[in-house]
């Protein structure tokens, strides 16, 4: 599994854009769909994106949906969650996942359960 280290987060107002990063190492990123997760204070950890080994297809939650693009660059060995128009439920802890996948072209949003190597989390939050 690769080790996983999210950057990017950070404190923003409203209406807002950050852009979060996630870097890989010690497995080939191609082998890996990646899914991106954030927890609130008080709540579950929730599914917010998923993008494919290829980068060629992605998906995102309702709540991200037309918000939120994910992207990999596989020979850097890194993801990226660009986020903009940022709200204040935006708030949380955002993950990056890997799973191990044999279909390099599709992703669909899932459980945490799917996903067997974690980053640590960088904190967002979203506030006036």
């Amino acid at each position: 599994q690769p080790q996983l280290v999210e950057s990017g987060g950070g404190l923003v107002q409203p209406g807002g854009s950050l852009r979060l990063s996630c870097a890989a190492s010690g497995a080939t990123l191609i082998y890996f769909r990646i899914g991106w997760f954030r927890q609130a204070p008080g709540k579950e950890r929730e599914a917010v994106s998923c993008i494919s080994n290829t980068g060629t297809a992605t998906n995102y939650a309702d709540s991200v949906k037309d918000r939120f693009t994910v992207s990999r660059d596989n020979d850097k060995n890194m993801i990226y969650l660009q986020m903009n128009s940022l709200k204040p439920e935006d708030t949380g802890v955002y993950y990056c996942a890997a799973m191990r996948s044999s279909d390099w072209y599709t992703c669909l949003i899932s459980s945490s359960d799917d996903y067997a190597a974690w980053g640590q989390g960088t904190q967002v939050t979203v506030s006036s």
